[in-house]
Order: C-alpha cells, then sequence, then structure tokens
C-alpha cells in the first residue's frame, strides 16, 4: 500500500469546530498522482514507488524523461517523489496506478514534508539563538558570538562550532499533523497547523510513522456506596 502523497501548499486558513473552537490549518492540494515506477526487493532491494504529480499545464520533458514515461504509459510529470509502500494492504502498487487524497481519513495523522523558508545568510544569536551580551553599560559584547575555542590548546577551531552562516532552505518534516477535512472532488487536504515552505512550494504527506495515541475522554466512575 502507498504511504504517502504529492501536494502543493495552497496557504493557511481557520477551521471551526460546531462547538466554535477554531483550529489554525492549511489547505493542501494533495494529487492526483500517478506510479510513475514501481522498485521491488528483488530488483532494487527495497519496496518504494516514484509518484507523479498531475498538474493542469502539460510537463515538458527530454527524450530519456519522455521514454522513462512512456515505459509506464503516463503523461510526463514535472514534479516527482519517491515514498515507501508499506506491506500488506491492497496488493501491491503498479505503473499508472492512481494515487489520490482518499487514501487519508479525518482524524488521522500524518506527516508532512518539504523545504523550509531561506531566511539567508544570518548570525549566531538568530541562527542558534545565543544570548548576546548586554545592551547597556558601555558593552561593546552585544551579538558576537564569544570565544570560539583556546589559544594554547588546541590552537584551532573545534569541527562543527555554531557560527553565522546561511539560515534555513533545507529539508524540514513536521510529524503528527492532524487531518481535518478532505475534499476529494477538488483533491484538497486540510490538516492542523502549519507545514514547511511557502505558498505553492510542493510538499510530500506520508501517513505518520510514529503517531501519537489520539486523547480519550475519561469517564468517572461511580464511588463505591454511593448513589
Amino acid at each position: 500500500m502507498v504511504t504517502g502523497i504529492i501536494g502543493r501548499k495552497v496557504g493557511m486558513t481557520q477551521v471551526f469546530d460546531p462547538d466554535g473552537t477554531v483550529h489554525p490549518a492549511t489547505v493542501i492540494k494533495a494529487g492526483p498522482c500517478v506510479v510513475v515506477q514501481a522498485k521491488m526487493v528483488q530488483t532494487d532491494g527495497y519496496e518504494a514507488v516514484q509518484l507523479g504529480f498531475v498538474e493542469e499545464t502539460p510537463a515538458r520533458a527530454n527524450k530519456p524523461t519522455v521514454g522513462h514515461f512512456k515505459k509506464a504509459n503516463v503523461p510526463p510529470t514535472r514534479v516527482r517523489r519517491e515514498v515507501r509502500v508499506a506491506p500488506g494492504g491492497d496488493g501491491a502498487a503498479k505503473t499508472g496506478d492512481q494515487v489520490l487524497v482518499s487514501m487519508f481519513a479525518g482524524g488521522e495523522r500524518v506527516d508532512v514534508i518539504g523545504t523550509g523558508r531561506g531566511k539567508g545568510f544570518q548570525g549566531v544569536v538568530k541562527r542558534h539563538h545565543f544570548a548576546g551580551g548586554a545592551a547597556t553599560h558601555g558593552s561593546m559584547f552585544h551579538r558576537a558570538p564569544g570565544s570560539i575555542g583556546a589559544s594554547s590548546f588546541p590552537s584551532r577551531v573545534i569541527k562543527g562550532m555554531r557560527a553565522p552562516g546561511r539560515m534555513g532552505g533545507g529539508r524540514v518534516t513536521t510529524r503528527n499533523l492532524k487531518v481535518l477535512r478532505i475534499d476529494p472532488d477538488n483533491h484538497l487536504l486540510i490538516v492542523e497547523g502549519s507545514v514547511p515552505g511557502a505558498p505553492s512550494s510542493y510538499v510530500v504527506i506520508r501517513k505518520a510513522v510514529a503517531a501519537k495515541r489520539l486523547k480519550v475522554a475519561q469517564v468517572e466512575k461511580p464511588k463505591k456506596g454511593k448513589k
């Protein structure tokens, strides 16, 4: 069974419960996707599928890529991602199969994988949350990193020292987000909370690897001897 789907982040909104509780939520256009390639243990050493995100605008492809899609008998797609296949389920996935947002259910927990927003070159206070020095009384130490190593020994900067540098723009995984709404007709998935990336960026939504148990309201038991 395929455990994930490719989506495009639409933006954030709010979802209200019948009792008036408000939830910050993110709308994701999840799918439709097609299986472009199926990987098996016998040939590749593991089980997974390569998914293609079908969009309104036809994708352009070069000759080698056209052959890759022709072999699967599916139209070319610009965005492709590989997701794992869970053992069991309703049989092995085959090339050309469709993967739709209906694979998820309301209340289910999912992980969302995307590319975080790049924040450029930043100092240690913003990048690593250093406290910095005093702001007043003639202090000349405000947002500097301080000591980066001893002079006598080892007379060098230790590898891995936290320093200024490029921040953000990496792979980010947000775990255990609750599915609030599903719109199969419009291929929309609404999850509680925020997901990585800017609007219109591509993400992968998968079934939660380590899903948290939902809290169940406990009913007080009547005490013995009292009615």
